[in-house]
Formats: C-alpha cells, structure tokens, sequence
C-alpha cells in the first residue's frame, strides 16, 4: 500500500481552494437608465414613478428625487421603454406617459428626460393648429354649402324654363331657350364654387358632380352631363341612380351601347328596381325616337315587373316600329311584330281607364286602320269581387 504524506494532500486542496478565488468569475453584461424630469413649470417634480421595460416585458422601476433625477440600474443590455407610470398627487389620475425608447449597453447609462414645460408647449401648439385647421374646414363647408343651395335654386328655376321651352310657341322658343342656356350656366357656376370651396377628399363631392351633371342634363348639354356624371361615378361609384342618369343622357345621345352597360350596373347595384331601370333605357330610346332600340329593354322592364302598364303601352308603341309590309297579291300588307297587340292589350288590362290604357286603344285602333279585319280583341280580365 502507497502512503501519501498528509502535509503534501493538504497543501495541495489549499492551491486549489486559493486559485478559485483568484480566478474571476464573468461579470452579467448590465447598464442602467437614467435622467431628469421637469414639471409644467420647469421645475424638477420628485415623487414620479418611472419604469423600463425591456422587449421582452422584464420590469424595473425607480422614483425621482427632490432634484427631478431618477436612475434604475442592473438592467440587462437591449432595448427598454421607459414610462413614467405613476405621479404624485394632485396629479394621481394622469394617465401613464411614455417618455422614450432607449438602447442599454452593457455599463452604459442610457438618458431619458422629459421636460413637460416644453412638452405642454408644443402640445398646446399642436392643439392651436388642429383648432386652425377645423376652423378652416368649418368655412370653406359654410361657402361650399351657400354655393351648392344657390345652385340648387338655380337648378329649380332652370327645370321651369325647361318646361316652359316645350310649352313656347314658335315666336317665343328662342327667348325660351336662352333663359334656358343662362340658367344652366348659372347653376354650373354655383356647382363649381361649390366644388372650390370644398376640401380635399370631401364626402359630398360625388353630389357636386352629379348636381352639376343634372344642371346640364336638363339643359340638353350631353357631353357635359356626361362627363359631370361620369366624375360623380368615379368618386362613389355605388350609386345606381347615377349610373342610371348616365345611361339617360347616353341614350340621349345615340350611344346605345354605352347606355346599356350604365343601365345595367344600375340594375345590378339596385336589382329591386332593376325593372325601373331598364324602363328608364326604354324611355329614354323611345323619346328620342330611337323605337326599334327601346323593345329589348322595354321587354326585360316587362319580364321584372309585369304589372306597370306604361311599360307595356310603350313596348307595343315601340313593337308598332318593328312592322313589315308583307306582298299579298297585288296588295301591300302590314305585318305586326310579335307581341304588338298583346302589349298594347296589357296596358289596357292594367290601367283599363287611365292614361295608358287610353293610348293603348288609341294604338290599337290605328293598328286596326292599317290592317283592317285583323284580330284586336281586348281580353279585359274581370276584377275578383
């Protein structure tokens, strides 16, 4: 057996033990936040809560001095937000503040003041420009709003002339559609102040366009109008009736075509008066005398709502346009297109006693005068008593 000599064992644990203790040991890589906070006064405010919280949502926290100094330490390196979270009374119900985002290296001290003197400046100058700006939209509103009701008194004014114009006489017409022409300049004016006056993105610019689109509409300025509603489209485009006042004048127009496709996204941003719409196409191609085009719209006006007897009168109107003349013998004869007869019949069936019904018959007797011995007999249904 090996002796060992005690005195060797022991010197050599006493070695080990001292080598330990001179070896250092790494030191955690910590920094600290610190500054200096001002009251409304510029004065330092003690008694102030303030807390750095790091990205990952470690907390620490430290109070200012008499001085307005505060410092919290031992914090680990990256990036800390540092808020006041707590101020002595009176002013123990202000909501937290946040004063700045700081980066901690390892034994730096990162700095976060906050002066509320200047603080308050600045926000009260903030404030004076915001109240600036409101007063500044409140009166370009106050002018945009006086243009836009004394072009909408125009607009009335223009709609009587234009009523009076279709009731002139002859020695009178030209008169008559001057005062026209002068009203429509005048609303358009008031409509374009309007726009002027009013701000940048304003909600109610869409209903500028298209007023000012009627006040050329009922002035028969077609490119105009259609360019106003056009403009009144492209800045709320979800509106039928101005797709629907588009196909109007287009149809005006003789762009048959482009109307359609107006009428039909009115139909289909409205589909419960879908059938109004395309009575609408059917009226505006029937008033200009555009009869042959206005059967197609006409029929799906009838197909959707089978009960408006001014859509089968002006559908058997417009079918009348379709006839043929057919060679019997050595005679000429008229042949109706399908479904003249049961259109104008319809009419009379629904409104047997009114306006319609009473062209209808009109219709029908001129039809029995062009052909005569054909078939127009009136089923009149007898109402359920």
């Amino acid at each position: 057996m090996k002796i060992f000599n005690k005195s060797v064992v022991l010197a050599a644990i006493l070695v080990a033990a001292l080598v330990s203790v001179l070896t250092p040991r790494a030191a955690a890589q910590t920094g600290s936040v610190s500054g200096q906070i001002l009251d409304i006064n510029g004065k330092p405010w003690a008694g102030l809560t303030v807390e750095a919280v790091s990205e990952q949502g470690a907390k620490q926290d430290g109070k200012t001095e008499t001085d307005g100094k505060y410092s919290i330490a031992n914090l680990r390196t990256g990036i800390y937000t540092v808020t006041i979270t707590a101020f002595p009374p009176p002013n123990d119900k202000q909501p937290p503040y946040t004063m700045a985002k700081v980066r901690v290296g390892s034994g730096e001290d990162a700095k976060a003041d906050a002066n509320f003197k200047e603080i308050m400046a600045k926000q009260g100058a903030a404030v004076q420009e915001q109240v600036k700006k409101q007063e500044e939209a409140k009166t370009k509103f106050e002018g945009m709003k006086a243009h836009f009701t004394a072009a909408n008194a125009i607009l009335e004014q223009e709609k009587t002339a234009k009523a009076e114009l279709q009731k002139a006489t002859p020695d009178q017409r030209d008169a008559a559609k001057q005062k026209l022409a002068d009203l429509a300049d005048q609303a358009a004016k008031e409509y374009k102040a309007a726009q002027e006056s009013a701000v940048e993105k304003d909600p109610n610019l869409h209903l500028l366009w298209a007023k000012l689109g009627e006040a050329y509409d009922t002035a028969g300025r077609n490119d105009e109008a259609v360019q106003a509603y056009q403009q009144a489209i492209n800045t709320k485009p979800d509106v039928p009736g101005y797709y629907n006042n588009l196909g109007n004048v287009l149809a005006r127009a003789g762009k048959i075509d482009e109307a359609k496709a107006a009428y039909t996204k009115s139909a289909e941003l409205d589909p419960l008066n879908a059938a109004t719409a395309w009575r609408n196409f059917g009226i505006s191609l029937y008033n200009a005398n555009r009869l042959g085009d206005a059967v197609e719209p006409l029929q799906k006006s009838a197909e959707l709502d089978p009960k408006n007897p001014q859509t089968w009168y002006l559908l058997g109107a417009s079918l009348v346009y379709r006839m043929t003349i057919k060679k019997v013998g050595d005679k000429q004869v008229p042949e109706f297109a399908p479904g003249t007869i049961e259109a104008y019949q319809k009419a009379i069936e629904l409104d047997p006693n009114g306006t319609y019904g009473t062209q209808a018959k009109a219709g029908l007797e001129q039809l029995q005068q062009m052909a005569p011995g054909i078939d127009l007999k009136v089923n009149v249904r007898k109402k359920k008593s």
